[in-house]
């Protein structure tokens, strides 16, 4: 593909429209089939450059009311590096974000060399742990000490917390027993197209 039409594809307002766009649909199908709106959600990752500009929070405020979508349903993500390095920006988006209804995570939690004190700065409602912590969980007590010492703070903080990698179920159990709240990964659920009728969910509540 020409490099001229994959900038044109991945801006952010092409990602936001064609998502918006295809919840809505996925939501009124889901509806007809009985299953509520709040049972149905959205996630969309942010750049750090998308959060820079200034004239997307008003173009997502319209996005919202022109395809009817409740904000609470829709959760943007940023990772953490990319918030660290544009922290006035993101603090304001998120702010603004949560203020309509919408939620906020914090991807790839715990990659950065300041972690925990650049994360009370930072309003999220999710702490996305790293899957570099997650994946040797079981037989790495390093790890196992590195998540456990997220979630805790997560919890004091008020934040639900998002484990990443999550390959099997010994994984699975053991960030259970822990007290992450969700789980991502393979072991949950493998990519699939956008809202797929029969395997919407990819992540499972711990």
């Amino acid at each position: 593909m020409p490099k001229t039409n994959f900038r044109k594809i991945a801006t952010p307002r092409w990602v936001i429209e064609n998502a918006f766009s295809s919840f809505f649909e996925f939501s009124e199908r889901k509806h007809d089939e009985g299953v509520s709106n709040g049972y149905v959600y959205l996630a969309i990752n942010l750049s750090g450059n998308s959060i820079g500009d200034p004239s997307l929070l008003g173009y997502i405020h319209q996005k919202l009311r022109d395809h009817n979508i409740p904000p609470q349903n829709i959760s943007f993500e940023i990772t953490e590096t990319a918030a660290i390095a544009n922290l006035a920006n993101a603090t304001h988006f998120i702010k603004e974000m949560r203020a309509i209804g919408c939620h906020f995570a914090l991807d790839d939690f715990g990659s950065g060399l300041s972690s925990f004190a650049y994360l009370k700065n930072l309003p999220v409602d999710y702490l996305k742990i790293d899957g570099s912590f997650v994946k040797d969980i079981v037989t790495d007590p390093v790890d196992h000490a590195m998540v456990d010492a997220i979630n805790k703070i997560g919890q004091v903080m008020g934040i639900r917390t998002i484990a990443e990698y999550v390959e099997n179920e010994d994984i699975f159990y053991t960030l259970r027993d822990i007290g992450v709240d969700f789980a991502q990964g393979f072991g949950i659920g493998k990519p699939e197209p956008i809202f797929d009728e029969d395997r919407y969910h990819g992540q499972m509540e711990l």
